[in-house]
Formats: C-alpha cells, structure tokens, sequence
C-alpha cells in the first residue's frame, strides 16, 4: 500500500479519511456496542470453528501490530454458520492495545474499553482469493474477543514466547502448530453487525461477530505485548501501543445478539 498510515497524530485514525474516503462510509467499525439496544436473534446460528494447528505459518511484525498467519488453501481452519453461510477460511490474527490496562480495544461495550482486542480474520470461500474476497460486502467475517486483565494465559504465552524474534517493524519468524482454538473464550456467545476492516483500506466488507466474553491476560504479559515496536531496527525505537481505531458512527446499522 502506497499510504503511510498509522497510530501517531500526523497518519492516525482522523487523518485516515484524507487517503481513504471510505473512512466516513455507511458500515464503518469498530462500533460501540450497547447491549441495552442490540436486539436478540433467534435464528442466528452457534458459531462453528474448526482449526487445524497444523496450517499455523509465521509470525510478524507488520509496523501496525503482530500478526499470525495460516495457509488458507484448503478448508483445514475454517468458520460456519453463526450470522453468515457458506465456509470462510481463517487467513491471520491480530491484536490492538493500548498503552495502559484501562484502554486498548477497538469495540467498545456501552462505553467500557477492553485493554486488548483479538481479531480472527476470514474470508468467504465463494470468491477465489482472500484479496477478490475483501472487497465484497459478504467477503470476511472477523471473530473479536476482548482480552480484560486476570490471570496469566497460558495460550497467549506462546505467543509472547516468540515476540524477541519479531520486536521490529517487518521481521518475521515460522511459527508451527498453534491452536488459535485456544484463545477463544468458553462460551461464544456473540453480538453481530455489518462493518468494515477497523485498519486502512478499510474495506466495507466484515461481518462482525464480537464475542460477549473475554479472555484473560496477565497485567505482566498486557506489558510484553507493548515492548513491541512501531518502527524498524535501526529506526529510532517507537514502542507498539495505542494502535486502535476509535468507535464509528453507527448510521442506522442494526446489532443482534445470539443470546438473551
């Protein structure tokens, strides 16, 4: 992408609009969810996640967040049913944090910040390709779960493991045979709407599903995920914190709850 964009105040998310028009769009996320106001669905369907350790590929540090990305040309790790048909393949993960415990996630739940949120990205097999898919109103369906302060977590630990290798902005190392169906929560429950990638291009073409229930994550792991950095090695060090987009304009847009 030939856009600079990032967290900072001069390429940050209100600077987003001048590059990406998109940015003032009719689905845009994250959102706040007021549960008060999002009405149950009865016909929305258990989520169906089926991951297969196995297509785990690598880990890296793309400048914004880390991210884990898995091969995506076969229906080993996949999603069905909840709010969307058909199969969509798992394609990567990524966090957004902050640089304290009190803030940090893009979805908000009637105001209240998370101090992380994860995204579980996937894309809709009845396009060819994750790329073709993105730009489809029904192209990627992203799981979120926020992350609240608690006990260490075991399952987030392998991944901190492996952050000395990708401290910097574009290194990257192999990472095999994580089970991402280790970092959801116990019950998934869930709130869903339609929106858009919360990063640039900022495509409209997610549907969200946000589960209500978080999972936990040591205050002492919360600080490894901020020894990251924004910039690259010889670069002057720019600690990764802060990169979440704020809450968007609703615009009419209807949220569902699986549960009552």
């Amino acid at each position: 992408m030939s856009h600079a964009w990032g967290y900072a105040a001069n390429n940050g998310p209100d600077k987003w609009s001048d590059s990406f028009p998109i940015a003032n769009g009719p689905r845009q996320s994250p959102i706040d969810i007021v549960p008060a106001e999002a009405s149950y669905d009865a016909e929305l369907k258990p989520l169906v996640l089926k991951y297969d350790p196995s297509t785990c590929l690598e880990i890296l540090n793309n400048g914004h967040s880390f991210q884990v990305t898995f091969v995506d040309d076969t229906d080993s790790s996949t999603l069905k049913d909840g709010p969307i048909s058909g199969t969509y393949r798992l394609k990567q993960f990524h966090f957004h944090w902050g640089a304290s415990d009190d803030k940090g996630s893009e979805h908000t739940v009637a105001g209240t910040k998370y101090p992380a949120e994860l995204h579980l990205v996937h894309w809709n097999t009845k396009y060819e390709s994750f790329g073709k898919a993105a730009s489809q109103p029904d192209g990627l369906a992203v799981v979120g779960v926020f992350l609240k302060i608690g006990g260490k977590n075991a399952s987030l630990q392998k991944l901190i493991d492996a952050f000395e290798s990708i401290k910097t902005k574009g290194r990257q190392s192999s990472f095999a045979n994580f089970n991402p169906a280790t970092l959801l929560p116990g019950c998934l429950d869930y709130w869903t709407y339609d929106g858009s990638l919360t990063t640039p291009p900022l495509l409209e073409s997610v549907t969200w599903i946000v589960c209500k229930e978080p999972i936990s994550i040591s205050s002492e792991q919360m600080g490894k995920f901020r020894s990251l950095l924004f910039s690259a090695e010889g670069e002057a060090e720019c600690c990764m914190v802060d990169n979440y987009r704020p809450p968007q304009p609703l615009k009419g847009r209807p949220v569902r709850a699986s549960f009552k």
